[in-house]
């Protein structure tokens, strides 16, 4: 059962103009020396002045102006015991995992609809997924490589999926022609203006820091299909079977979406460690649950993290890999909400 709970209030204390970026970052889609499962045991407990910078962010517009929003943050309980992690087996470096058990998604009668149409793709070449009319959430180091922003950046769009019998009607501007049915094509969108956490950048995190590894584009333009609402994540031993879920673009399936579930292996405060089987291109899908709403009969999927992709992490001294997910903890559910809603009425519960 999703279970309500009262969420800490993300207060906006004042914004500043910043230089413009340089967007000459190279899109990188997997990641080196980031803080592993040994790491994350050895972190200490954010301050709240910690919080407050790492849940400050910066703002990128359309034409290339850049903002710095500081933050307060309301009701937050700071958990000692956070970090904590439990011991895994090792396992040897691989991103299909044994039998790849992804499903490539051909019907257009599941990609057209819900859960499956909530998954766009972004032109950096990361996928992404809908949480709200004109807002995508995805991985933050899809736009940013934690000291500038990356290349493709600067003009952002996001495709959304629609499908085209061959060769039917007119060529729509900004759409790849299908060369099979079954096969999406997209719907391009620009990209009005994007949020990243600060705690995402080199200098405050000191490394990466794979905990705040998520970013909010707001859409130029409005869409009408159905987004899958914010959740926030609960432990492994909550969920079904330990199960969750996410469809992406993954480059070794070119123009295909694909989905995929799997169990968690690991977790912490902030990450799940998982073997979902996932190729590069899929990083900054939306990982979600279908658990009950509370006292009612019906289902609901919620996303519950974002795909960071594949990782390599410290374990007893040694490289292991890892899928690794960022989880949405009622702090970052109240920033997201923020971001979407532009203030934290609508943010109270989740």
């Amino acid at each position: 059962t999703w279970h309500l709970k009262k969420i800490p209030q993300i207060v906006r204390e004042r914004t500043f103009s910043l230089d413009s970026p340089k967007f000459e970052a190279k899109a990188k889609l997997e990641l080196n020396s980031v803080c592993g499962i040994e790491c994350q045991r050895k972190l200490p407990v954010p301050s709240l002045s910690d919080l407050k910078s790492l849940l400050s962010y910066e703002t990128v517009f359309e034409n290339g102006t850049r903002t710095l929003t500081e933050v307060n943050v309301l009701g937050a309980a700071l958990d000692p015991s956070a970090n904590t992690t439990t011991r895994r087996p090792l396992r040897k470096k691989r991103q299909i995992y044994g039998t790849d058990s992804r499903f490539s998604i051909y019907d257009k009668r599941f990609m057209t609809n819900f859960p499956f149409n909530t998954a766009v793709k972004i032109s950096t070449g990361c996928s992404g997924i809908l949480v709200s009319p004109k807002h995508v959430l995805t991985a933050a180091h899809c736009l940013h490589n934690g000291k500038d922003y990356v290349k493709g950046s600067k003009r952002l769009r996001v495709g959304l999926m629609k499908t085209k019998s061959r060769g039917s009607g007119r060529k729509r501007k900004g759409a790849k022609r299908r060369t099979s049915d079954g096969t999406p094509s997209f719907q391009w969108t620009r990209v009005k203006s994007t949020h990243i956490p600060k705690g995402w950048f080199k200098g405050v995190s000191g490394d990466i820091a794979l905990d705040y590894d998520y970013a909010v584009l707001e859409l130029k333009r409005p869409h009408k299909r159905k987004y899958m609402e914010l959740g926030i994540s609960p432990t492994i031993k909550m969920m079904p079977g330990s199960m969750i879920h996410f469809s992406g673009f993954d480059n070794d399936r070119s123009g295909q979406l694909v989905y995929r579930f799997c169990s968690i292996s690991d977790e912490s405060n902030d990450l799940f460690y998982q073997y979902c089987d996932a190729e590069p291109g899929s990083t900054g899908s939306g990982i979600y649950l279908r658990l009950k709403e509370p006292n009612k009969k019906k289902w609901k999927r919620k996303i519950i993290a974002v795909y960071s992709g594949h990782q390599w992490v410290d374990i007893n001294g040694e490289q292991q890999d890892y899928n690794v997910a960022v989880r949405i903890t009622p702090l970052k559910y109240a920033q997201i909400c923020f971001w979407i809603h532009g203030n934290d009425e609508n943010c109270t519960l989740g």
